[in-house]
């Protein structure tokens, strides 16, 4: 007996996309695709001049307040008081204060004094003297108020400086190195590419509506200090056999919950060339990128499913209407740390100053005189870096000893230890609403509690702290990253730890960091842990073995 047909089903329904233009899905698929088709992010500037500076925090529209005031770089701050285990369970008005951080972009790093001085200034007049350095070049300020932000704007501006999309969906601060132009062996110049993209497409409204956050970093320095591999798009300086220059370009790097490595397009970027691409590649991700789920909106996961050729061969053909030419893979990175801190020499004779906050903390009084310092020594221009530090450049030969002493004494460390150099840490529960557990205290008091215990130890050690999985500081690429969240004491007490990521690594190697079954720390055993496993590593590592390399072959009792 046959089986009779089914019938034809005349309501079919049309499947369930993942919010891709391209492919025809313009209906918003969440509440976050929503209130940016009601509205550009962009516009939210003149309400803010307009009505909620002069009408005070109560006036703010809740959807620019959570959503669109991302677009100039604003986020509402914790509020005090609001212990980490309330994070995932109260709502976002219970989370906000009636504060603001403002961030603001320092795009390639590079800054005047002149510029150093005004954002000093408003830290000292509007944000209770709070500044500090991110992982992306970036400043933050905290305690701002909403009646204060066109004046800020205005400061700002006035000096070349700006928060447009500094956060929200849109291109991010670009980053580059912060010694480009200057470093006596770096691959090519990027500051004028950098520039570029800036002039042509910040504010731009075709770029201000990209499926989620689109970070962009561009640079030919030869220690590969703008890590590249975690980026959305990366341009690294190349050098065909010929002698000619340009730029590799990689996309789809990112961290957060879901890590993954940027991959090469195996492509060969001119110069002049880099703006074209650098919009293709944005409006590949804007049009084929994921918007159904937040999750899966950043590019590295459109990057994932269709792979580096098909990347390439829409954006050649459906965007840059041309083809590129394959080109060399990057040079390795240059040393064992892929940073500026330290004296080194400039090409033009001069050198250039790297010296080490603790973890990014500073305050308007530190900038002025770092700025009095630059200034005192003949410089006129410093930079930050993507590792939370900073670098006076140009600083004549006979300058560089009693600058150097200058720096030291207001321990802005130019010979910092290995601990100092090389840890950073996010904002934490201080400020951030996301954030479980606090960062930057804890941090700073384990550098000191290191470099007490291990005097001795040089080799190049990363150690990231972060409040919560989204690995804002980059703690999965880390020698040792910890993921703030809370865990139970030996007294059975919940309290503020980390989960432990051994062994990550981006360059030579690139992995994320291993984690090692029930591997956690309290907070108050952390600086015993650490201590622990470095000696471990200390006493047990090869000839030119890295930590990341002895993570990988170690038992796991060392690590523990």
């Amino acid at each position: 007996m046959t089986t009779p047909a089914r019938p034809a089903n005349r309501h079919h329904k049309r499947p369930r996309g993942e919010g891709q233009w391209a492919l025809g899905f313009r209906e918003p698929l969440n509440k976050n695709e929503e209130n940016k088709k009601n509205d550009d992010g962009l516009n939210v500037r003149q309400r803010i001049i307009d009505i909620y500076s002069k009408r005070g925090f109560d006036s703010i529209d809740p959807a620019d307040l959570r959503g669109r005031f991302r677009w100039f770089g604003l986020y509402t701050q914790r509020k005090p008081g609001i212990d980490g285990g309330k994070t995932a369970i109260l709502e976002p008005e219970e989370l906000d204060d009636r504060y603001f951080m403002l961030r603001v972009r320092i795009d390639g790093g590079q800054l005047s004094l002149e510029q150093l001085r005004v954002i000093a200034d408003i830290s000292n007049d509007y944000a209770r003297g709070t500044a500090d350095i991110t992982d992306r070049q970036n400043v933050q300020f905290h305690w701002i108020e909403i009646e204060s932000v066109p004046d800020i704007w205005e400061r700002l501006e006035a000096v070349g400086l700006s928060t447009t999309e500094a956060c929200g969906d849109t291109p991010r601060v670009i980053i580059g190195c912060p010694v480009a132009g200057i470093d006596a062996e770096e691959t090519i110049d990027g500051r004028a590419q950098i520039r570029d993209i800036l002039d042509r497409y910040i504010g731009d409204p075709a770029f201000s509506n990209l499926p989620r956050k689109f970070k962009t970093a561009i640079s030919g320095c030869a220690a590969h200090c703008t890590v590249h591999e975690i980026n959305d798009i990366a341009f690294v300086g190349v050098e065909l056999a010929d002698g000619t220059k340009g730029f590799d370009v990689w996309v789809g790097g990112g961290l957060s919950t879901n890590p993954m490595l940027g991959k090469r397009l195996g492509a060969f970027v001119r110069p002049e060339q880099v703006h074209e691409v650098w919009a293709g590649v944005a409006s590949v991700f804007r049009d084929y990128g994921y918007r159904r789920l937040r999750h899966r909106a950043r590019i590295k996961f459109l990057v994932h499913d269709w792979g580096a050729e098909k990347f390439r061969e829409i954006l050649e053909k459906e965007y840059l209407g041309y083809s590129l030419p394959d080109g060399p893979s990057p040079e390795l990175p240059r040393g064992g740390r892929r940073d500026h801190v330290g004296v080194f020499p400039q090409h033009d004779g001069n050198f250039y100053v790297g010296f080490a906050p603790r973890v990014g903390r500073v305050s308007g009084d530190q900038l002025h005189l770092i700025a009095d310092i630059a200034e005192r020594h003949g410089s006129r221009r410093v930079a930050a870096t993507v590792e939370q530090k900073m670098v006076i450049l140009d600083v004549a030969p006979d300058q560089v000893k009693s600058m150097v002493a200058d720096l030291e004494a207001a321990d802005l460390q130019v010979n910092p230890s290995t601990f100092r150099r090389q840890t950073m840490a996010c904002t934490g529960i201080e400020y951030c609403k996301l954030a479980i557990i606090e960062t930057k205290a804890s941090a700073s008091r384990l550098i000191d509690e290191l470099e007490a215990r291990l005097p001795d130890f040089t080799d190049p050690l990363t150690i990231n702290v972060n409040g919560c999985p989204n690995s804002c500081a980059r703690i999965q690429v880390a020698d040792i990253g910890l993921k703030g969240q809370l865990v139970v004491d030996g007294d059975g007490n919940q309290v503020e730890g980390y989960q432990i990521h051994l062994g990550g690594s981006i360059g030579v190697n690139p992995g994320f960091g291993r984690k090692v079954r029930g591997l956690k720390a309290t907070a108050a055993e952390l600086p015993d842990y650490v201590e622990r496993v470095v000696r471990n590593f200390d006493s047990q590592k090869k000839e030119g073995e890295t930590f990341a390399e002895w993570v990988q072959r170690a038992e796991e009792a060392d690590l523990k």
